[in-house]
């Protein structure tokens, strides 16, 4: 089985859902817990209140990279590269989606409207496999967030 799929299982039978697994194991890479920002990542579940819009997979991992690459204090300067970062994840979970679903919707990836542990897990691996490539790419530790 996939390694990753061994961090994700447990987290989604916990009842988190994608957006906020990813942000979880970007919280746990870097040592630290942040309850709140957990809990507003549901907002983007199941395609952003269960909409089946845009995949909770593509925006929590998106937000999940703002914690390495944002601006978060009024004296913090933004990561320079963070948007040509988040946006190299954007085309790559993009074109994927395209491939596998036709369209990077939850409706689109999900035939039935519900999580499916099988599309969902594997889909969500890969993406934070990605994601800690891409960081590595631009000179990013990924078990460093942001003080």
């Amino acid at each position: 089985m996939n390694p990753t799929l061994l961090e994700i299982l447990p987290l989604a039978h916990k009842g988190y859902c994608c957006s906020q697994i990813l942000i979880l194991l970007a919280l746990a890479a870097q040592g630290r817990e942040n309850p709140e920002l957990v809990r507003a990542a549901m907002g983007l579940c199941h395609g952003m209140g269960g909409t089946g819009g845009a995949c909770g997979i593509m925006t929590g991992g998106c937000l999940a990279l703002g914690l390495y690459t944002g601006k978060g204090r009024d004296e913090e300067t933004p990561f320079e590269q963070g948007d040509a970062l988040v946006s190299d994840f954007v085309d790559w979970f993009s074109q994927r989606a395209l491939d596998d679903y036709g369209a990077i919707t939850c409706a689109a990836i999900l035939s039935d409207g519900k999580p499916d542990p099988t599309r969902c897990g594997g889909l969500m691996a890969d993406a934070w496999n990605k994601m800690l490539e891409l960081l590595v790419a631009y000179g990013l530790d990924p078990s460093e967030g942001r003080d």
